[in-house]
């Protein structure tokens, strides 16, 4: 039996966005839970991941941008989005002045497989 707590045992440093594998169902279904501490994609890097992913912001603020709409989307705690596989996004900005916490499930062809 596994066990913890989503808003502890966060490393103090984070040069760089921080993923833990919660859970895995024989490559059919991963859920992650990433930090971001104003961290944001690389200029002109969009994720075009093979699954489907739905995703929760638990804690803090960040800034989706999604390659077929006009406007970026902003996500606050407790707002939730699907995103289907292919549909090129990135992530804009998250808040400097507090962790944002994100809950991620991934299903499909390979959902345990890697955020590309």
């Amino acid at each position: 039996m596994k066990r913890g707590n989503l808003y502890t045992e966060i490393p103090g440093e984070l040069p760089e966005e921080w993923s833990e594998v919660l859970a895995e169902g024989h490559g059919e279904v991963r859920v992650d839970r990433l930090v971001s501490r104003g961290h944001a994609s690389p200029p002109d890097f969009w994720y075009d991941q093979d699954t489907t992913e739905w995703v929760v912001l638990l804690q803090g603020s960040a800034t989706l941008r999604f390659e077929e709409e006009e406007k970026p989307r902003e996500m606050m705690p407790g707002d939730w989005i699907e995103i289907g596989p292919h549909t090129r996004h990135r992530v804009e900005a998250t808040a400097e002045e507090e962790d944002t916490i994100w809950l991620a499930v991934h299903w499909g062809p390979d959902g345990a497989g890697s955020r590309s």
